[in-house]
């Protein structure tokens, strides 16, 4: 029976070349598997009897750089899915020293063969789109069906060929929203230590991908049963049954996992997922008891996670950005505490500290904390009063780069160059943070003059602690911007 799925022209191309000179060529693994849930598949993979040389000579443009036999085609597409087609011979794999890669590759004729060595048995089916027919020797399509995600043959010996698929397996059925089958989860147990020989960076990528889906806390629950989340982030695992105080309905635990999947369900970027799953990571380390609150405090916790969370990401071999994003996150998510003695200074500082384009996702990482409180309500006044003032900030100069004046300018007021420009900057910048309003070019230039004359000691000191903070509200800007937040 011919089974119709929607294939892009530039797949269709490969696999038509492959057959016009005699060869099979069937689409394999993740791309049927979407196709047949009606999902888009993100990369596209065509398996076939030729070998690596047979398929190069075949088009255009190819490179082969792997002892796989896997071959990229690279197409004219402009969508990057379809830019490269990787075209692979059918392989029989042996010896698994590394629990990784296999130690010996050799080519195979049949399809059957390839198909054994396939992870998951919905990743294990072929599609012949020239006779449109399916080919599932290892019952894919009923697990899909059955929403399960299932070992090929031996679950242990699958994973021990590669332990990346204790991981794979939870990050797929994250994806799908899938069950993962229980001679399966028995297999990931027995095998889940063997990801410690795995590199950091396949880890990471695998742990981004279940961040990124839409059932992250679901996942990452099922990782830490499995015994797999000791082997991604073990500090998490020191926060399970660490009771919070009074405001919490959950350990510190279930509250990360909680704040994380809000970041999901309101499909925020994966750096407001991080720093909700880590914001709370240095709780377990800085709790105490407090016999005068009869409760427990944390004081400092967001100080320990900050420094715990670069620790954790740059072990994943998370870029440099990443990681300081969600340091300056997880640092400053404490950032106010009584709306009644909130600063517009205040408000500009910690713009400062997290940097203009991050200040919403620091917003954002707020109302994930207090849903994973358990309280229902994301936006109760408190913080709508923080989005008018932030609103407000915006409006003024929040780092030495918005002011009316640079080091050029001062040299060229006669101050010579060296540290003492920096300090006069950061100390004017100390100024407009207190009143914007001096933020002007005529006051700048007046002032610098002014700071010129101060001795290099008194300097340095007013330029990194600044000045007594001053505040003095633009009470009908404020009005209206409270307005639009309802505060």
């Amino acid at each position: 029976m011919k089974t119709a799925l929607t294939v892009p022209t530039e797949v269709l191309h490969v696999a038509e070349a492959l057959s016009a000179k005699g060869f099979e060529a069937y689409l394999i693994g993740g791309c049927v598997r979407d196709l047949i849930l009606g999902r888009e598949p993100k990369d596209w993979d065509i398996t076939t009897n030729a070998n690596p040389e047979e398929i190069q000579a075949l088009f255009p443009e190819t490179f082969y750089e792997n002892t796989y036999g896997t071959v990229g085609v690279v197409t004219e597409s402009t969508d990057p899915r379809l830019k490269v087609i990787e075209v692979t011979p059918y392989r029989i794999e042996s010896g698994y020293s590394n629990a990784r890669h296999p130690d010996e590759v050799k080519f195979s004729d049949t399809l059957s063969d390839d198909l054994k060595r396939r992870d998951f048995t919905v990743n294990a089916i072929a599609y012949d789109p020239k006779e449109g027919k399916i080919i599932d020797e290892h019952g894919g399509q009923e697990d899909l069906k059955r929403k399960i995600i299932k070992a090929v043959g031996d679950p242990e010996e699958r994973f021990q060929e590669d332990a990346l698929r204790t991981l794979r397996a939870i990050r797929i059925a994250a994806e799908l929203d899938f069950a993962i089958d229980t001679a399966t989860m028995a297999g990931i147990v027995k095998n889940a230590a063997q990801l410690a020989k795995i590199s950091r960076e396949r880890v990471r990528d695998e742990f981004v991908r279940i961040l990124e889906s839409d059932t992250p806390m679901q996942a990452l629950y099922i990782a830490q049963k499995l015994g797999v989340l000791k082997y991604i982030i073990p500090e998490l695992e020191d926060a399970i049954g660490v009771d919070q105080n009074q405001a919490h309905s959950f350990d510190v635990f279930e509250h990360l996992l909680r704040s994380l999947q809000h970041a999901a369900d309101k499909k925020w970027p994966l750096i407001v997922r991080l720093a909700a799953l880590l914001h709370d990571i240095g709780k377990p380390a800085s709790r105490r008891w407090s016999d005068e609150k009869k409760d427990w405090t944390f004081h400092g916790h967001e100080v320990i996670g900050a420094k715990m969370a670069k620790k954790i990401l740059r072990d994943l071999k998370f870029s440099n950005e990443i990681v300081d994003d969600v340091v300056k996150l997880i640092r400053w998510h404490m950032f106010f505490s009584d709306p009644d003695q909130v600063t517009l200074s205040a408000v500009r500082r910690i713009i400062t500290n997290v940097r203009k384009e991050r200040i919403q996702d620091l917003l954002n990482l707020r109302i994930c904390d207090r849903i994973g409180t358990g309280r229902p309500k994301e936006q109760p006044f408190r913080l709508r009063k923080y989005m008018s003032m932030v609103d407000e900030a915006l409006r003024d100069p929040i780092s030495v780069g918005m002011l009316k004046i640079d080091g050029t300018s001062l040299m060229a007021l006669g101050e010579r160059p060296g540290p003492r420009i920096g300090w006069i900057l950061h100390a004017l910048l100390e100024e407009v943070l207190d009143d914007a309003s001096k933020n002007a070019q005529d006051y700048m230039e007046k002032r610098s003059q002014e700071l010129m004359q101060v001795p290099d000691a008194e300097l340095k000191k007013m330029g990194e602690k600044g000045k007594d903070r001053r505040e003095e509200e633009d009470e009908a800007a404020v009005e209206e911007l409270r307005k639009k937040h309802h505060v």
